[in-house]
């Protein structure tokens, strides 16, 4: 390459990149937090912006990731990439889990998690308790690409309140639970969630061989203590508890998840035993990021994220 080729393949982006920009930069996103780099996103809309009675809340249309969701000034969910988030979250569990038939979401306002807990066929009945009813009406008017009508589904049951009172009050028993609830923020709407008091109340509310699968915040080098957190509070619970993470772009990080029982360990099912259980639910060429090879790659954490865990254990 001469150097009038280099000059003009420097300047001319579009000729490498492939985030060509097809709407104009009216303003930008940047992420709160008290982490010593910058997090922005170019936007080229806001489409809604206002307060529930425990949250802020944003939806934005961004040029490189479609609409987002921002609460409290932290990425929450992305159009371009949420199935990556909401398929690591939910199906290595339910594929762990024999016959699932119930699950107890716990937070999972967008609709999504709900929307991949009802693509398994032996699905009877699902309980989704979140505190703020006005952001799941928000997310049912405004993020149809998200739920994709799983609000409306005659199996769902909506219940608006405290996860933690629900779980205290209930005397119904779950094949799966699932906490999809905002990050461990002081002071934040979902703080008591994050208790070893909670864990072991939810797991009273598990059958003998079920799941408890929870959201478990940044998991990289660096990175791991909120996540260590919630591990070294599951431990005592568990026979098994595994982490397993997956990068999610517009979180520009890789995420964490925890899945633990007392009857199973996920993370030791081999790429054909995945699967063959995706396969048998018909679940096989429907999903768009998790099967067995992704399975297996989400379960197997780097040398130094592992040691760094069990420094803090």
């Amino acid at each position: 390459m001469n150097s009038t080729e280099r000059d003009r393949s420097s300047s001319d982006r579009t000729a490498w990149s492939g985030n060509k920009r097809t709407e104009p930069v009216q303003e930008k996103f940047e992420e709160t937090g008290s982490w010593n780099e910058g997090h922005w996103f170019a936007v080229s809309k806001t489409l809604y912006q206002g307060e529930t009675d425990f949250q802020s809340v944003q939806i934005v249309r961004s040029l490189d990731y479609g609409v987002l969701v921002v609460l409290d000034g932290h990425t929450q969910s992305a159009e371009f990439d949420e199935y990556i988030y909401h398929e690591a979250l939910v199906h290595p569990g339910l594929i762990a889990c024999r016959k699932p038939k119930s699950v107890l979401v716990i937070g999972g306002g967008e609709g999504a998690t709900l929307r991949e807990v009802l693509r398994h066929p032996g699905i009877e009945r699902v309980v989704m308790v979140d505190i703020d009813a006005k952001f799941v009406d928000l997310c049912r008017k405004m993020l149809p690409q998200w739920h994709r009508g799983a609000f409306d589904d005659p199996r769902v049951e909506l219940v608006f309140g405290d996860g933690n009172a629900f779980i205290e009050k209930t005397s119904e028993t779950f094949d799966v639970v699932v906490l999809d609830v905002v990050d461990a923020f002081d002071e934040g709407p979902a703080t008591l969630l994050y208790s070893r008091a909670f864990y072991g109340a939810a797991k009273s509310r598990l059958h003998p061989d079920g799941m408890l699968v929870i959201q478990a915040m940044e998991l990289a080098v660096g990175q791991t203590r909120d996540h260590g957190r919630v591990l070294n509070e599951l431990k005592p619970l568990f026979r098994h508890v595994r982490s397993y993470s997956c990068f999610i772009p517009s979180f520009w990080c890789e995420w964490g998840y925890i899945v633990a029982s007392d009857s199973g360990n996920p993370g030791a099912l081999s790429v054909d035993e995945v699967n063959g259980v995706l396969a048998e639910r018909k679940l096989a060429g429907v999903l768009r990021f998790y099967d067995g090879e992704t399975h297996q790659r989400m379960f197997a954490l780097p040398l130094d994220v592992r040691a760094e865990l069990a420094r803090n254990e």
